[in-house]
């Protein structure tokens, strides 16, 4: 008979699970950040061409699961200016390994008035007390910038550099040469991020990264670094190489933000891929005025599986994908 119908996760880690959330609303009640809830399903979707949404119908209207509930939580910080956070769960089309899911539990939150870097310690907080109170014991938090990254483990400047830069970089370094990269300087820098960079990181220790390039700016402002580069304002935080974290501040300029997502689905367009829905909402928010703030996503179910020393999703989710 077989066994598919019984949980992946232990009793033990779905304990773990239930006090990371108790923990997670604590600090947020200490901090003086409000709960709020938004909706799962949406008319418009990312058009982020690395990400694939989920669609479905109402009433022969196409609806989309959302891949984070950014755009909703910018229109409440829009309307009220609230420091506030949700815990819900998100879903992104076509991603399936040992860490990632179709569906999957995240924790976003946005601070009024603060910095990337003061969010960045807000978040460094938060999960070396969670760290804590399961008993893990974190060697390092560490910030380095992503051009001080590269430029320690690979030699390159990544705000200049060019795909055939890279592509030398990783034959000195013996690093394999994946079709399809071709001239695509940001997919080379990703695929050097994972080959050469994060293996620098502290297997025991939280690493964050900062000040990308501004070519991978996302919803993040851009700004000039002390080198006078003007860098986009994003975040990552890792522990060891496992991404946990993704976290900007915030573009507030309506036309810069209808301008990136135009250009993200011509990008879609080149690649075959369908174009997506632009979130008209979302860009009447930013023209009422979005205050001067910072936000970060952390996946929750990552975060578990560094809580509870699993190696894979499938050890931390009740049901995974090949389970429901």
């Amino acid at each position: 008979m077989s066994d598919s119908w019984q949980p992946s996760a232990s009793r033990e880690v779905m304990q773990l699970r239930a006090r990371m959330l108790t923990d997670i609303r604590a600090f947020f009640d200490q901090h003086g950040v409000l709960e709020v809830e938004t909706p799962l399903l949406s008319a418009s979707c990312t058009t982020d061409p690395n990400l694939s949404s989920f669609s479905t119908q109402y009433r022969q209207q196409n609806l989309y699961l959302n891949t984070s509930p950014e755009y909703c939580m910018k229109r409440l910080l829009a309307a009220h200016g609230d420091a506030i956070f949700q815990i819900c769960k998100s879903f992104r089309d076509d991603e399936l390994g040992p860490k990632h899911n179709p569906e999957f539990t995240m924790l976003e939150w946005y601070r009024p008035g603060f910095d990337m870097f003061e969010l960045m310690d807000e978040l460094a907080g938060l999960v070396q007390m969670l760290a804590g109170n399961s008993g893990l014991d974190i060697k390092t938090v560490q910030k380095i910038s992503y051009a001080d990254a590269y430029w320690q483990a690979a030699g390159i400047n990544p705000h200049v550099a060019s795909a055939d830069e890279c592509r030398r970089c990783a034959l000195e370094h013996d690093i394999e040469q994946p079709v399809g990269l071709e001239d695509d300087a940001d997919e080379w820098l990703d695929w050097l991020m994972t080959q050469l960079i994060m293996p620098t990181f502290q297997p025991d220790g939280f690493t964050f990264i900062y000040d990308y390039p501004q070519s991978q700016s996302a919803l993040a402002k851009l700004y000039k670094d002390r080198h006078g580069t003007t860098v986009a304002a994003r975040f990552e935080l890792f522990y060891g190489e496992t991404e946990l974290a993704n976290g900007f501040d915030e573009l507030l300029d309506t036309h810069e933000q209808r301008q990136r997502f135009e250009r993200e689905n011509r990008n879609r367009l080149a690649l075959g891929m369908r174009p997506s829905v632009i979130d008209e909402d979302l860009l009447q928010a930013l023209q009422h005025g979005l205050p001067v703030c910072s936000g970060v996503a952390l996946g929750l179910d990552r975060l578990l599986m560094v809580l509870a020393r699993a190696d894979t999703l499938e050890q931390i989710l009740a049901f995974p994908f090949a389970r429901i």
